[in-house]
């Protein structure tokens, strides 16, 4: 069946302006991570983007090992988008790849060496059947390559077109000063950073967010619902049978869903439910509450489950009391 984008795709999403750029994202962006791999019903994943896109979901965050099997959420994306992105369309769109966990056998397929970030991309852009990327980032830091020839890299990328900014990923701070600098330095200064970030995961608030905002730079976390630890699935204890922590390539394990976990969880969505909210919708909201923050990555499973999230926006703002009982509940045990 062919798709023709919704014409009222742009009247409700609000876009905030990335760092100190040119660039706008959606204030809910859509991460491949998991659900459109090759292990996964294809027709759904390409409900979701289309789905997505209607609601003015403009970008779409990937990365070279995305799948499971690695790459094949890539292959999948191009797919999609030369089926049902074609023309200008695509001009519509910020997609962005990213290099740095294992990827092939060997030496040069994993990391930030020069050699595996510039040949992961060409293989990305064959994969998504793309002459460029919008952002390219680096997934990670490596220990034992100089951060100057990862940073090089990128910026070369960028020179040759193949990617039109640069990012990073899983930096913790002080490798992130050091990488921002460097780009600064080589004139292709980074757009974004994509950190981890959760109401269980906080270690961005201990001056990541600070230094990104000093350099005029985006961040767009990921993870924000704790691998669909907060949302209502896992309320009452139980596995259900399509959830992340039931499968076997799913990155939540069912050890984090302990006694404890569980009873902040509902008292997190006992709150939710008195502000009109789900579980999810909530968490969401409290990671856009700050106004550093340009946009946060979902992973949704389903067209209804992205409604859910995109539902968010309904109300972002919190009280100064609310806030306060989302710590007390956080800090139980």
């Amino acid at each position: 069946m062919s798709y023709t984008p919704s014409s009222t795709r742009y009247d409700t999403m609000p876009y905030n302006r990335c760092g100190k750029s040119g660039i706008l994202l959606p204030a809910v962006s859509l991460g491949l991570w998991h659900n459109f791999g090759g292990v996964d019903n294809f027709e759904t994943g390409r409900a979701i983007i289309r789905a997505a896109f209607d609601k003015g979901v403009t970008h779409i965050d990937l990365a070279n090992n995305y799948g499971p099997p690695p790459g094949s959420a890539e292959e999948n994306f191009g797919s999609i988008l030369k089926k049902d992105f074609p023309g200008y369309l695509r001009d519509e769109l910020i997609i962005s790849s990213k290099a740095g966990y294992n990827m092939w056998p060997g030496p040069y397929g994993d990391w930030g060496s020069r050699k595996y970030l510039i040949a992961s991309l060409n293989q990305s852009l064959q994969r998504m059947q793309l002459d460029y990327v919008d952002i390219f980032y680096s997934h990670r830091p490596d220990p034992t390559t100089p951060l100057e020839e990862t940073m090089m890299a990128l910026h070369d990328i960028v020179k040759s077109g193949k990617a039109l900014y640069a990012g990073l990923s899983n930096y913790r701070l002080p490798e992130a000063k050091q990488a921002i600098q460097i780009l600064k330095a080589l004139g292709t200064p980074c757009l974004i950073h994509q950190p981890k970030y959760s109401m269980f995961e906080r270690w961005v608030e201990d001056g990541l967010v600070d230094e990104l905002e000093a350099n005029g730079i985006g961040c767009i976390p990921f993870s924000s619902l704790a691998q669909g630890l907060l949302t209502n699935k896992y309320l009452q204890g139980n596995i259900p049978e399509e959830s992340r922590a039931a499968k076997a390539h799913g990155a939540l394990q069912t050890s984090a869903i302990t006694p404890q976990v569980l009873s902040q969880l509902n008292a997190l969505n006992n709150l939710a439910q008195k502000r009109g909210q789900s579980l999810a919708q909530m968490a969401l909201a409290w990671i856009l509450k700050d106004k550093r923050i340009t946009t946060v990555l979902i992973g949704v499973s389903s067209v209804a489950q992205l409604n859910d999230n995109l539902a968010t926006l309904n109300n972002l703002a919190f009280t100064n009391d609310e806030l306060t009982a989302i710590e007390k509940i956080l800090k139980i045990g």
